[in-house]
């Protein structure tokens, strides 16, 4: 497909390094950017793939106090693993950088000095609240306090998670540090802002009027929203001890602000990449495009445009395909309460298979809305897609084609009608194709990818050379050259979303995957040429290794109703008197049964050393019956006998209760003689 410019500059967004990758950052971001390249590069263009961790700010320096490390030990741990996961997953960056670099900040200053000595700052002292006891101005995560829309007491002094209202610190009740858990105060304190009220009608003009046909609605839409409410200048820099040093004599104390620092880390990771950098972000014939999530639309659609026009020197991002938000089993994903599928535990969990999670990931991607990834959906796309489909194709021409011809790539003879007609569709493959993905539709561009695999599938099935091998061999060779020849277009279109079973693919047809333009060619396969030994592409996912996921899901829930349990309030006073008449005592369970036509009922005798007597107790869900014979137990014995589903009940066995709904018995932490008083 022509193109209008000479090379391409394409990024996504920058991940905090304070934690692992996990699904919804893949399908939002780093799967389509990777998808886009590997693309381009068969498009044999010019381009250069950046990224890096984004190692300031305050997500940063909450990890490391959780952890009890430095900052600079988080960054270091997380800036690994992030990097080492994605190289495991086959996200193909040119580079992966990191903010924390000597580059960066060096660019990052003198990004920002261009700005100052050109006077596109403004100066501004504001009141901003202050740690009295840790002795620091508080970044809006260190402050919480109960939002003033819903109520929620644990809002931070940039966003309530509960009901999801942007507030500023100021808006919260009953404010209180995390830092020493006091109530902060109010003090002056000045900063550098980058006034973007006054790019308003520039951006107007460059978003709403110069892309309103190309972006996707989505980013339009939220653009025009925020610049129709009025664009505000914007602090540039923060009272941290973390981050770049604004590099000014007056401003000892200060960084620069995460949101400034971090997308200049594009532009400090092509300076580490290539000396040739200008060319990949001044050359007006350089297309800019950023990958990213929904959330990051407003940074890279208004405020980083506005300090690229501002500086005077850079392109402008030509588009911005942000992505929506991808759930897990209809939950928002989520790194506080894990509730996540983190994708080194998955490349452990499922070795070899990272083709199936990119395939899923970008069948279902979350482009024009949030969409839901099921671990039932994960098996349903490999076992009836990838394997059923693909894989069965693929396998069905290579392993005919030994089977019949001993690997070698048989002549075409005469052609029917049928023949014509697949090897028309096949060339048409390569530019439909092509066109979605120009146009950073993935899903759709997948979808065409498998509906070539099943022409192929239904050539074969309508034409059938495993019945005509007997009765006319020389039919059976043009049916399996012509399948060998969709088998090998497959190869050169399947690399940019499925890299590790198109170099598999490639070995099988003992051929390199070859570039785009060779697609859909009719003899990409010559007459002659020797297939490699044929494999199984794709495998079937069995249930048992998706219902264990599931449980580690449903696990964490557990985990986290636990963790964030409050007890009940206490009952009133009582008497001492009347807590004196209790009688708990020390017994053993000596047999127990289940009640019949109940589910929660148990029948027990328990040894109480009093006497042996029967209790039914609803701890049928919880305990198997033959589980708990012999167990000590404390029972309430002198409560009055009661008649339940036809069984005289006497006493009561004293159950803990879970968050979760759960009982556990109330035990001694060693051996009682039956009859020992609780007390």
């Amino acid at each position: 497909m022509a193109t209008d410019y000479k090379r391409y500059t394409i990024t996504s967004a920058l991940p905090y390094a304070n934690g692992p990758v996990h699904i919804g950052h893949l399908a939002g971001v780093y799967l389509p950017a990777d998808i886009y390249v590997r693309y381009l590069r068969s498009q044999e263009r010019d381009v250069k793939f950046v990224c890096g961790s984004d190692e300031h700010g305050v997500p940063i320096t909450i990890r490391a106090k959780k952890e009890g490390i430095t900052p600079q030990q988080a960054v270091d741990k997380y800036h690994e693993l992030i990097r080492n996961t994605f190289a495991d997953f086959n996200i193909s960056f040119d580079i992966y950088s990191r903010t924390s670099s000597k580059t960066h900040y060096e660019t990052a200053s003198d990004f920002f000095l261009k700005l100052y000595n050109d006077g596109k700052f403004i100066e501004q002292t504001t009141q901003q609240y202050y740690d009295e006891k840790a002795q620091q101005f508080l970044a809006d995560r260190y402050i919480v306090g109960t939002c003033p829309k819903c109520g929620n007491e644990n809002a931070y002094g940039d966003q309530c998670e509960s009901c999801g209202t942007s507030l500023n610190a100021t808006d919260l009740i009953n404010p209180k540090s995390t830092l020493s858990g006091l109530k902060p105060v109010l003090c002056e304190t000045k900063h550098w802002y980058l006034p973007l009220n006054e790019y308003e009608g520039w951006l107007r003009e460059w978003i709403v009027e110069g892309h309103k046909q190309d972006w996707k609605s989505n980013v339009y839409g939220q653009c025009k929203s925020w610049i129709d409410q009025g664009l505000q200048p914007r602090a540039v820099t923060r009272d941290l001890d973390w981050g770049v040093p604004v590099p000014l004599k007056e401003a000892e104390g200060k960084v620069l602000y995460v949101w400034f620092d971090a997308p200049i880390g594009y532009i400090s990771a092509t300076k580490d990449l290539t000396p040739e950098w200008e060319k990949y972000w001044k050359d007006p014939e350089t297309k800019l495009v950023h990958f990213i999530g929904k959330d990051n639309i407003v940074f890279h659609c208004i405020i980083f445009p506005a300090m690229l026009k501002a500086h005077g020197d850079y392109v402008l991002p030509d588009n911005v395909p942000a992505n929506e938000f991808l759930n897990l089993e209809g939950d928002k994903i989520s790194t506080s309460r894990n509730w996540a599928v983190w994708l080194h535990e998955y490349l452990q969990d499922f070795p070899g298979k990272a083709d199936v999670l990119r395939y899923v990931l970008c069948a279902n991607a979350p482009e024009t809305k949030d969409n839901d990834f099921t671990w039932k959906d994960f098996q349903a796309r490999n076992n009836n897609e990838l394997l059923a489909i693909l894989g069965n194709f693929i396998n069905r021409a290579v392993v005919l084609t030994h089977k019949y011809y001993e690997g070698v790539v048989p002549a075409r003879g005469e052609l029917t009608d049928y023949d014509k007609e697949v090897l028309g569709v096949l060339q048409n493959f390569p530019m439909v194709i092509s066109t979605y993905l120009e146009r950073y539709r993935f899903r759709d561009a997948l979808s065409e990818l498998m509906n070539l695999a099943r022409v192929g599938n239904k050539y074969l099935a309508d034409t059938e050379p495993w019945k005509l091998i007997k009765t006319d061999p020389e039919r059976v060779k043009t049916i399996l050259n012509i399948a060998l020849q969709i088998s090998g277009s497959l190869n050169i279109l399947m690399e940019p979303f499925l890299p590790d079973s198109a170099v598999r693919l490639a070995i099988m047809l003992e051929r390199p995957f070859g570039k785009w333009a060779e697609a859909g060619a009719p003899d990409l396969l010559p007459a002659g040429h020797i297939l490699g030994k044929p494999e199984l592409l794709f495998d079937k996912v069995e249930d048992a290794a998706v219902e264990a996921q599931v449980q580690k899901l449903l696990d964490t829930k557990k985990a986290n109703v636990l963790a964030n349990a409050v007890a009940a309030p206490a009952k009133e006073n009582i008497a001492f008197e009347d807590f004196s008449k209790i009688d708990i005592r020390i017994g053993t369970i000596i047999a127990a049964e289940k009640v019949a036509k109940t589910k929660k009922l148990l029948k027990l005798t328990v040894d109480t050393g009093i006497d042996q007597r029967t209790v039914v107790s609803g701890i049928a869900e919880y305990y198997a019956p033959e589980a708990i014979i012999g167990q000590q137990v404390s029972i309430l014995v002198n409560l009055a006998p009661r008649e339940i589903k036809g069984i005289t009940s006497q006493g009561m066995i004293l159950m803990a209760e879970n968050a979760d709904g759960s009982l556990a018995f109330v035990q001694p932490s060693k051996a009682v003689v039956n009859g020992g008083g609780v007390s």
